[in-house]
């Protein structure tokens, strides 16, 4: 299928939730859940991509068998109408080559990898891994900068190298530094997502394309069309749309993203489950807290969902 100048613009469109992982009161992945889920989002929702075992997947805790298990499941679910990118991010680099060819064997439109953690790599470290990642396989590859976990940022000018590879096309940015960002959208066409959602308008504004998103697995229209608000240049529009999701912005992340994810949609009635350790569920002042925020911005939980 020939890619069109705006598909090359957003390679993986504008609206992408990084999932969560449904698991069953035992801790087994909820097969059947993850394609409910999967179907809720992009229907229900309007993503246009998903990421699966993503940070939000909680790929730490996830077996590669698992991982391969879900791809598939949400691959079938709903890959006729939405991208699926596979979380392949790991501290090793042969692992993420093998995750990167499963993925592509499974049927992954993309692949998603996160700086090394933990090994505190040097930026020449850096490239040569995101190139063998991107060398292991013939899909589209987005980088993820996210040195609050990672502790070591994608600097502009590795970035500048990593995008002269034809496979690394985008980038999911949770560095919080416009000015970086803003080098990097000069500097090269990588397409820009944000990885963290109430940073999506301001990263609009020096290039960014859309959103990888958290809050969006409830909020994805509502975001899609803040996003959609802006690029038509209806700027206060965008901005009045994206302090009504200011509390959910915030509200999402009062602890660990998925751990509040999971607690609204539990209370939503989709699936969800609890989270694996060493993750703990929200305590019940924090999911009262968490209907607080929806509701302020417009969401009443356990309303037809």
């Amino acid at each position: 299928m020939t890619r069109t100048a705006d598909d090359q613009r957003r390679p993986f469109g504008r609206l992408v939730t990084a999932m969560v992982t449904p698991f069953t009161s035992d801790g087994s992945l909820d097969v059947e859940g993850a394609a409910t889920l999967a179907q809720y989002l992009v229907d229900r929702q309007g993503n246009d991509a998903l990421v699966i075992n993503g940070t939000t997947g909680e790929c730490p805790t996830v077996s590669d068998a698992e991982k391969d298990q879900l791809l598939r499941i949400v691959i079938e679910a709903v890959g006729d109408r939405a991208q699926i990118v596979a979380g392949v991010g790991t501290n090793d680099t042969r692992h993420s080559i093998e995750l990167a060819r499963a993925a592509e064997r499974a049927g992954a439109d993309g692949l998603l990898a996160v700086t090394p953690y933990y090994n505190k790599p040097p930026q020449a470290g850096l490239v040569a891994h995101f190139t063998a990642v991107a060398d292991a396989c013939d899909l589209p590859a987005m980088l993820y900068d996210i040195p609050g976990r990672t502790v070591i940022p994608i600097e502009v000018e590795t970035m500048v190298r990593l995008a002269e590879h034809p496979r690394i096309v985008a980038v999911k940015d949770a560095k919080g530094d416009l000015n970086a960002t803003s080098w990097v959208t000069r500097r090269t066409d990588l397409a820009i997502y944000s990885g963290d959602d109430k940073n999506t308008l301001p990263l609009m504004s020096v290039g960014a394309v859309g959103v990888v998103g958290v809050a969006t697995h409830l909020f994805g229209r509502q975001t899609m069309k803040m996003i959609q608000a802006y690029e038509r240049g209806a700027v206060v529009e965008a901005l009045a749309m994206h302090h009504r999701l200011l509390p959910v912005f915030d509200g999402f992340f009062r602890t660990q993203g998925v751990i509040m994810t999971k607690a609204a949609l539990r209370a939503h009635g989709l699936p969800a489950g609890p989270v694996r350790l060493p993750l703990v569920d929200a305590t019940p002042q924090q999911a009262a807290q968490l209907r607080e925020d929806c509701a302020a911005a417009g969401l009443t939980l356990g309303s037809a969902a």
